[in-house]
């Protein structure tokens, strides 16, 4: 019986809680945990039964909460396609993310060498952009250079169809004429 109190009473007095080291051991990193973590995805979106545009990333992460979303640390492709499933254009970003408003997932974000090109061959570079899947926008206020077979063209901001289509510079800052060079004589 002596023995049984010796020990109950070393093992209480021998209990410390430091508070923290509690929070250290019990606290995971201070960054948000994702949900769900899935590789190589793709994700198809569509209206009226035809698939308007698929996203594909090699990592994508999922919170939920209150305002879920998901993130595309690893980079993103986008490939917008018309009526027939023609493919209409392409953007690609470093990173990008995509929240998730009553599952609809209407607003996404690119950001890093962000790229829009189109069946024109048009190019668009930016550094952000917005891409609203409910309004069929793409916008951005940041820097911009559209690139097209005649000229150079270098703003801030811009509105444009999702396919790039079409597009209005808010701030034209200037432009280049490009010229093809002339063929060689042999």
């Amino acid at each position: 019986m002596n023995l049984a109190i010796t020990i109950a009473t070393i093992f209480f007095v021998g209990c410390e809680n430091n508070i923290d080291i509690v929070n250290s051991v019990t606290s995971v990193n201070k960054k948000k945990q994702p949900n769900e973590l899935s590789r190589n995805v793709a994700f198809f979106y569509s209206d009226s039964a035809r698939v308007r545009s698929k996203l594909k990333s090699p990592l994508v992460e999922h919170y939920m909460g209150v305002k879920p979303y998901y993130e595309m640390n690893k980079g993103l492709e986008v490939i917008f396609f018309d009526s027939i499933h023609k493919e209409q254009s392409k953007l690609s970003a470093n990173y990008g993310i995509f929240y998730d408003n009553d599952n609809k997932m209407n607003i996404m974000e690119a950001k890093g060498n962000v790229i829009v090109i189109n069946n024109k061959k048009e190019k668009l570079n930016t550094e952000h952009l917005t891409w609203n899947s409910l309004t069929k926008k793409i916008y951005t206020k940041e820097f911009v250079k559209i690139t097209t077979k005649d000229e150079v063209i270098w703003g801030m901001g811009l509105e444009a169809e999702e396919d790039f289509s079409e597009y209005e510079i808010k701030d034209v800052k200037g432009t280049l004429a490009v010229k093809e060079p002339p063929a060689e004589d042999n």
